[in-house]
């Protein structure tokens, strides 16, 4: 019998909350079933198994991130804009460690559903870019700079490769100001 109020998107949630206590890699079949207090083979109700958990953990965090950063960038435009959501996306990053290790595989998954969970932050850089004069050519490299910005980051952020005493968020700060101003010289160049 399947245990009451148990449906795929509370299994994923108690998933996602697992990977953030324990780290991805850690996240059993098993523990989730405790977590849930359920036998594992009642897990198999929602998930298929260990893969299709982890693309689920995936979205999840690809939706929570878009839906945190398209609020961080509403009702301002242009490099202001860009600053809001890259600051959403390092805060969503950092605070969610586990489920971004999974958000890394994001192309791993590609597929419908992993295009579906982040196009409304796809379309807002987008739009945001051409509003700029920037051309669709180069906002696609902009994007892929923007993001081995913040997925780099984030990754050592999360992993304490970042040795030297500074102040990690103002490294982080002073790294944005530099894209920023490389974004300004790339759209010159057009």
């Amino acid at each position: 019998m399947a245990k009451k109020g148990l449906d795929k998107n509370a299994v994923i949630a108690s998933a996602a909350a697992l990977a953030n206590e324990k780290g991805l890699d850690n996240v059993t079949l098993k523990d989730l079933a405790d977590s849930l207090e359920i036998r594992s083979p009642s897990l198999y109700n929602h998930i298929s198994g260990l893969n299709e958990l982890k693309r689920e953990i995936m979205l999840y965090g690809w939706k929570q991130a878009e839906e945190s950063i398209l609020r961080a960038a509403e009702g301002i435009n242009g490099y202001e804009a860009i600053r809001a959501m890259c600051r959403a996306f390092y805060r969503y990053s950092s605070e969610n460690k586990g489920v971004f290790s999974a958000m890394l595989w994001y192309n791993k998954y590609a597929d419908e559903g992993s295009m579906e969970a982040t196009s409304g932050l796809f379309s807002r850089l987008y739009k945001i870019m051409e509003d700029m004069g920037i051309s669709r050519e180069m906002t696609e490299h902009l994007i892929r700079t923007l993001r081995g910005f913040l997925e780099g980051f984030a990754l050592l952020v999360n992993n304490g490769a970042f040795g030297h005493p500074a102040d990690i968020d103002e490294s982080f700060e002073v790294s944005l100001d530099v894209l920023i101003e490389g974004i300004k010289a790339a759209a010159r160049k057009e």
